[in-house]
């Protein structure tokens, strides 16, 4: 009977990154109980891997999307469990998939529970850039990134994508959605190397985005988290043609670095207390507390004027996030905006999500080292509601960008 079970991926193998897949297994026994795994190896050669364990149904078949795993990395029915729990064997690890060009490759196996022995297994690959789509790297003036540019003749509204630090995945599947994108990060040098951070980069930027023969529209929009959240505000808020603005998980103030404009200092940093980073059993670090209040007077000249934009704002912010206070800092500009007499903005709160809110159906991340600060840093987040809201938020921020970046002839074709 083993050589005739069968481990299919549903609708296909083949498949972008932020679609779901159905895993199913039939020709099992009736009622037998089974051990899927999931493998998958990072960009810098880690391996990641999760497993969970099933009973097949009277007809000797598991589905993923209605059977409960009993047991493994995770409990309940979870009809993605395989793929975002994927975890490397060492502590504080990140999935590293950040060039749109490859796809990842993940392998599920289905187990023999008494032996252990393979009795399917079957490939997929998740892609981040589909057919048509054009990757081309951008070194010009100031600018040093990435531009993705969807097939068909357009207009196609354009998206800044920041970053803290490189990474196409997200600027490559905003493309097959059929908007012009271009990822730029904060850092392109090591942060310890960094002494300020000029916003004429972003501005160069969002001219180059302008002058692409398929972009429609008068603005554009900037996509952001973290570091680059303070980096989009200021965006928004000191450069005119940002029609909209996605502020995810970051602070409400200049941080790390003083921000220059036009050669010359637009904003100090908000200061960091190293006596409130919190350290943790695991080796880990939470930031969360040592980020001072931005509204505090030592930290005046950091706080950024928002209410001087004239872009739509979605705010989203994690409450478990462990490395920023980010609830606070969206309550904190909302309450702004509106004594301005502004109501530009609109926000999301995931009550138990962590700081790195990342594509739908990705590897789970607690902690990791932290790209500034010299340690590993505890992010925040319960797996499972997490995952819930990576896949809400992807889906929100397509339909932000299409409300506030209309193009009233463009392609359909992409939607």
């Amino acid at each position: 009977m083993a050589s005739q079970i069968n481990l299919e991926l549903l609708p296909r193998a083949r498949c972008f990154f932020d679609e779901p897949v159905q895993i199913k297994v039939t020709w099992l026994r009736s009622r037998q109980v089974v051990t899927m795994r999931a493998r998958s190896t990072d960009e810098r050669g880690v391996l990641f891997s999760s497993s969970a364990i099933y009973r097949a149904d009277d007809r000797g078949e598991v589905d993923l999307n209605k059977q409960p795993s009993i047991g493994g990395s995770f409990v309940g029915v979870e009809p993605m469990g395989l793929l975002w729990s994927l975890r490397a064997e060492a502590l504080h690890q990140y999935f590293q998939k950040e060039k749109a060009l490859e796809p990842q490759v993940v392998t599920f196996s289905v187990h023999d529970e008494d032996e252990g022995r393979v009795l399917a297994e079957a490939t997929s690959e998740r892609l981040l850039l589909g057919d048509g789509v054009t990757r081309l790297p951008v070194i010009e003036g100031n600018i040093n990134g990435v531009l993705f540019t969807p097939p068909g003749a357009g207009p196609f509204p354009a998206v800044l994508d920041l970053n803290s630090f490189p990474t196409e995945k997200r600027a490559a599947l905003l493309a097959n959605k059929g908007f012009v994108v271009l990822a730029l990060c904060v850092f392109n040098v090591k942060p310890k190397n960094t002494k300020e951070i000029h916003l004429d980069r972003f501005r160069d930027g969002i001219h180059f985005l302008q002058r692409q023969p398929k972009v429609g529209g008068n603005g554009v929009g900037v996509l952001s988290r973290s570091k680059a959240s303070d980096i989009a505000l200021s965006v928004a808020a000191f450069l005119p043609s940002v029609n909209a603005c996605v502020w995810i998980n970051g602070c409400s103030a200049n941080t790390f670095f003083p921000l220059y404009y036009n050669k010359r200092q637009i904003l100090s940093t908000q200061l960091f207390d190293n006596s409130k980073v919190i350290p943790t059993e695991s080796g880990a670090f939470i930031n969360k507390y040592a980020h001072t209040n931005p509204l505090a007077e030592e930290n005046k000249g950091s706080l950024i004027p928002i209410e001087q934009a004239k872009a739509q704002f979605l705010f989203v912010a994690s409450e478990d996030d462990m490395c920023w206070d980010s609830k606070a800092y969206v309550d904190e500009m909302v309450e702004r905006l509106k004594r301005h007499g502004k109501d530009n903005f609109e926000s999301i709160c995931y009550r138990t999500a962590g700081h790195v809110l990342n594509l739908p159906f990705s590897p789970f991340c607690p902690s990791s080292p932290h790209g500034i600060c010299s340690y590993r840093a505890i992010w925040g987040g319960e797996p499972r509601a997490h995952t819930a809201a990576e896949v809400h938020l992807w889906k929100k921020i397509q339909e932000f960008f299409r409300a506030h970046l209309s193009c009233d002839d463009a392609d359909e074709s992409n939607k």
